[in-house]
């Protein structure tokens, strides 16, 4: 099924929300940041969610979030966020929840292993957990971008080594780092989740599909045994909307 996820849909009120992207949608990924917070919603969304006719998946919050933080308070105030991101997705019956993996520090050039190591330990915490919960958490390979960890396939399948974690392939992010058919290579059989937006290969420029450099029918063509979600990250509806008109001409094709 396709979807839309958008950042900005979050400073909005989530009942608006629902209300604009059921007329186009058939699911939402809820960016579960200020506004849109799962752990503020979620009851008030079992109480309305039956008026929509759309399925849901969820982002974890990003915003100040380090679960490779060298300080340890941090570190573990991340981890914590990211359970009770998995609570709250129980509770509204929401099965998938895409996670970042961390970042490094911006300062201390010469600790990336140990980083690599306190993120490991976290998502064995968070895999745990989540078999607790019944949810399915999802590490998002990340965009070229020096802090951030898991931007190679490489990276994201050390990182979730030993756990039972999936991976959200994100195609943008991927292209940013000119690695699209490394990573969905490998990431075959492991996906749980993708997003789907364009960009020229320089930024994450979240563009609608088809105004960037990103050959869809070939990324899509190696993706035909994957059955699950395609989440459109759009920088507005709009664009969503395009984006999805154009990603079925695309999927009728291959």
């Amino acid at each position: 099924m396709i979807g839309v996820s958008c950042t900005q849909f979050s400073i909005e009120d989530p009942e608006r929300i629902m209300d604009m992207v059921s007329k186009d949608f058939g699911l939402w990924e809820i960016f579960s940041e200020a506004e849109n917070s799962v752990t503020k919603f979620s009851s008030r969304f079992n109480e309305i969610k039956d008026s929509y006719s759309m399925r849901y998946s969820i982002h974890a919050p990003i915003c100040d979030m380090n679960i490779a933080a060298v300080n340890d308070r941090i570190r573990e105030a991340s981890v914590e966020e990211m359970v009770q991101t998995m609570v709250h997705a129980n509770r509204m019956g929401i099965e998938t929840v895409t996670i970042h993996p961390g970042i490094y520090s911006m300062v201390l050039h010469d600790i990336k292993d140990r980083s690599i190591m306190l993120a490991k330990d976290s998502l064995k915490k968070i895999d745990r957990c989540s078999k607790e919960y019944g949810v399915i958490p999802a590490l998002e390979n990340m965009p070229s971008f020096a802090v951030m960890m898991g931007q190679t396939p490489g990276e994201i399948l050390e990182l979730i080594e030993g756990t039972d974690l999936k991976i959200c392939f994100d195609i943008g992010h991927a292209n940013t780092m000119g690695m699209i058919d490394a990573c969905a290579e490998a990431f075959e059989g492991r996906i749980a989740n993708i997003h789907i937006h364009d960009n020229v290969g320089k930024n994450d420029a979240h563009m609608t599909i088809g105004d960037g450099n990103i050959d869809f029918e070939n990324v899509l063509s190696k993706l035909k045994r994957y059955k699950g979600n395609y989440i459109i990250e759009s920088r507005s509806i709009g664009s969503a909307i395009e984006s999805k008109r154009r990603l079925e001409e695309i999927m009728r094709k291959i």
